[in-house]
Parts: structure tokens; sequence; C-alpha cells
């Protein structure tokens, strides 16, 4: 049997927990900071289903880069995004475009 649950996700984010973990986090104002979490705290408001843009940690997209996190953005899933640690989150934020 299969349910739809309806959201309210503009779009949705997924970051590969693999590459943040090795990072060691590398976000945030302290620089400890997983990036989904940094990024679920820097657009702030709602959670899960509620919020304009889903943060979804993956267990591995593949990709492995040495210093940086993996991360799509399924509104343009063609063009993957390699995250440097230290980059801010707000910055992030902005060059995505994602709403408020």
């Amino acid at each position: 049997m299969t349910r739809h649950v309806r959201s309210s996700w503009e779009a949705a984010l997924l970051v590969c927990r693999k590459c943040s973990k090795r990072q060691g986090g590398g976000f945030g104002p302290k620089g400890k900071t997983p990036l989904a979490k940094a990024l679920k705290k820097e657009m702030g408001g709602k959670k899960g289903r509620k919020a304009h843009v889903g943060v979804v940690e993956v267990k591995c997209l593949g990709v492995c880069p040495r210093h940086a996190v993996t991360m799509i953005d399924t509104r343009d899933p063609h063009q993957w995004l390699l995250v440097k640690p230290g980059t801010g989150i707000a910055e992030i934020v902005e060059d995505l475009k994602l709403p408020a």
C-alpha cells in the first residue's frame, strides 16, 4: 500500500553524510558543525516536511572529494556541488537562491 504525504518543500538538498563526517563538521561559527545541521539552522523556521527547503543527509553520494562535502540541490540534480569546509553557510544559502 502506498500513501501520499504532503510537504511544503520547494526544494531539497541532499548532503553526503560520509563526506561531512570525514571533514569533522567544518561548518558553523566554531567550524565543528556538519553541513546539513548548519544549513537547517541557518534557514531556521519550520522543521521536517513543514520547512520551505528540506535538508536530507544521505549515506553516501559516491563522489568522495578530499576536502569538501558533496551536496545536490534537487532543483538541478545534474549539477552536484562540492562545498569546502569553512564556507559561510549564509553564502551557500545565497548562492543557491533558496526560498526563505
